[in-house]
């Protein structure tokens, strides 16, 4: 197998020769069918008319990969006054044979049919006007059936070598297909962890920060309140770090199935999430309306994002006498408002006044809410303050 890998890989580099090849192989044989007696007359000197003639006709062969048509003209041609002068000689049409068969693989089916049809009528008949021979003998139909084999072959070997370019191409775009699909699951996943990161640390340390700041004014006036905010700092530090871990375990498991022990928060968490809030000096108001159902994971992981995002944004960015968030739970949709009367950049915490986010928070929710199918829309109230609307669905339907 390796060498004639080997061979084939030498004869590509080498067009002319490889074109040249069977026309040497006629030529040899025409030497050793011109050297052998008749009549049992034994080996004799080759017969040079028809040895050259051979030849003459297999010469325009070194050329034909690169103009087939034109050399099955004149190799037709040659062959045609060789059967005319040489009728004896019965090798005289295989240069056209392999013309044509050339023909066949390098054009189209309709012009190889025409070119070997026509070639084959006129070898067959004028081999039988020169060899005295009736249309239908044996030897006449022999090249007429050879002349069509050339053909018919050439075109066979011309539809496989296009089928194959076909399998290897859809073979190329499936490849490339699978490529650019892993490369779109890999950014997915960067972003969806991007996205709980930023969640995570952006409440997390939002929250210790402002109770921070409230144990830092009240270490002297009021230790008891500011040692129950340094026990708030605890617990959220702690929750930031298991949900951390959790978050980055993702990144080091083989498979979809995270090994992690920290519960996937939903929206039986938020009670405790606005609970924190309170402490650290944010008023919310939770509401329910609508009969409460159960919601698929992945619905319940992207509400409560959406309302850890919007509060975290409005501690951080709005100075609020009152946040209200309200869970309306419709007949198939979960329909979540976030809304405060606050004024952005107006925060204070301990005397520090917050500026203006950066989008990704309302960005992360966007993308969140769109990637299960829903909405989220963010603004200004024209009242004041500011209103974050998200629409979900309760049961996640399968993409096609």
């Amino acid at each position: 197998m390796q060498v004639t890998a080997v061979v084939q890989q030498w004869l590509a580099r080498h067009a002319r020769l490889r074109d040249a090849l069977p026309g040497v192989l006629v030529v040899l044989v025409a030497v050793a069918a011109g050297a052998v007696g008749t009549g049992g007359s034994g080996w004799h000197a080759p017969r040079l008319g028809g040895v050259t003639w051979t030849a003459l006709a297999c010469a325009p062969l070194v050329v034909r990969t690169r103009w087939p048509l034109p050399v099955v003209l004149v190799t037709l041609a040659v062959d045609l006054v060789h059967m005319a002068r040489t009728p004896d000689f019965s090798l005289s049409p295989a240069a056209s044979l392999v013309a044509l068969y050339t023909l066949a693989t390098r054009s189209s089916r309709r012009i190889a049919w025409a070119v070997g049809v026509t070639a084959t009528l006129v070898i067959t008949a004028v081999f039988a006007v020169t060899h005295s021979q009736s249309p239908v003998s044996g030897d006449t139909l022999l090249r007429f059936d050879l002349a069509i084999a050339a053909t018919a072959l050439g075109i066979a070997s011309r539809s496989r070598r296009l089928r194959l370019d076909r399998a290897e191409a859809r073979a190329e775009r499936a490849e490339r297909t699978r490529e650019a699909e892993a490369r779109r699951r890999v950014t997915e996943e960067r972003v969806r962890i991007a996205r709980e990161l930023h969640d995570v640390v952006a409440h997390h340390m939002t929250l210790v920060n402002a109770q921070a700041g409230v144990a830092h004014h009240l270490l002297r006036t009021d230790p008891e309140i500011a040692y129950q905010a340094l026990a708030h700092i605890k617990d959220n530090s702690r929750t930031a770090l298991d949900e951390l871990r959790a978050t980055v375990g993702l990144l080091r498991q083989p498979d979809d199935a995270p090994d992690s022990r920290v519960p996937i928060p939903g929206l039986a968490d938020l009670d405790s999430l606005i609970t924190n809030l309170r402490a650290g000096g944010l008023p919310v108001e939770l509401e329910r309306t609508g009969l409460p159902r159960s919601a698929a994971p992945t619905t319940e992981l992207t509400a409560y994002r959406i309302v850890q995002e919007a509060l975290t944004n409005t501690h951080k960015h709005a100075s609020a006498n009152h946040v209200k968030v309200t869970l309306d739970y419709g007949t198939d949709t979960l329909r979540i408002t976030v809304t405060d009367d606050g004024l952005p950049g107006t925060a204070q915490d301990s005397g520090t006044a917050r500026g203006p986010g950066t989008g990704h928070g309302l960005i992360g929710m966007r993308e969140r809410a769109a990637a299960i199918g829903g909405t989220v829309i963010a603004g200004p109230r024209p009242e004041g303050g500011f209103r974050v609307h998200a629409e979900l669905p309760l049961v996640l339907t399968p993409r096609p």
